[in-house]
């Protein structure tokens, strides 16, 4: 799986297809990082979200995490003119290959990175970025969802199916369909204290925290 192809067009994409929603998805728990120091956000991408998070807590240290080298360059030249890269770190990197550092973080953010999972793979994402948690951390999932029923549900079902198809074409993208992490998180220890939805339930923010 590989996004480098997509980098120089992502973001001309996320404005078109998505207008503000992906990124409003991303931050919705923002403010909820206060008072962490060290962040890990993985699957970055072109750092929308990590240049947002650095201007709101000038005290945070972040590690950016992300598979593609052709993403992080576009976000780490994001950051520096943004005027945050210094307390910015990058990290070219496939998950679950990579290993974390042990209990570093105060809080891990996955933005619309693990839906790009099958079920098998996605069990060994979830234990490694949790084994890299300290206690009392938060997990914030901004990410796509499915609506339990109605209209809303057979919306979300057919962009998925778009989206599934696209992506696997042009990233070689493994995932065939959305698997819910919430089992895995609790099973991790992480308990569901908010959750927001947008777009007639497609996307949806969480906030987790480890007891």
């Amino acid at each position: 799986m590989s996004f480098d192809a997509l980098a120089p067009h992502y973001d001309w994409m996320e404005a078109v297809l998505a207008g503000p929603r992906l990124q409003s998805c991303r931050t919705a728990w923002l403010g909820e990082l206060t008072g962490c120091r060290d962040i890990l956000t993985v699957g970055e991408g072109h750092g929308r979200f990590a240049v947002a998070c650095a201007q709101r807590h000038p005290s945070a240290r972040l590690m950016c995490v992300d598979a593609s080298a052709a993403m992080l360059a576009r976000a780490r030249r994001r950051a520096e003119t943004a005027g945050v890269a210094t307390r910015l770190s990058w990290e070219i990197a496939t998950l679950p290959a990579w290993t974390p550092p042990a209990a570093a973080f105060d809080a891990v953010v996955t933005g619309f990175f693990l839906d790009c999972f099958p079920p098998e793979t996605l069990a060994r994402v979830i234990a490694s970025l949790a084994a890299a948690t300290r206690p009392g951390a938060c997990w914030i999932v901004a990410d796509f969802a499915v609506p339990e029923s109605g209209a809303a549900r057979w919306r979300a079902r057919t962009v998925h199916a778009l989206m599934y198809g696209f992506f696997r074409l042009a990233t070689r993208l493994s995932a065939r369909r959305l698997t819910p992490p919430d089992a895995l998180l609790e099973s991790h220890g992480f308990a569901l204290l908010g959750r927001r939805k947008s777009e007639w339930g497609l996307l949806q923010a969480d906030l987790w925290k480890k007891l």
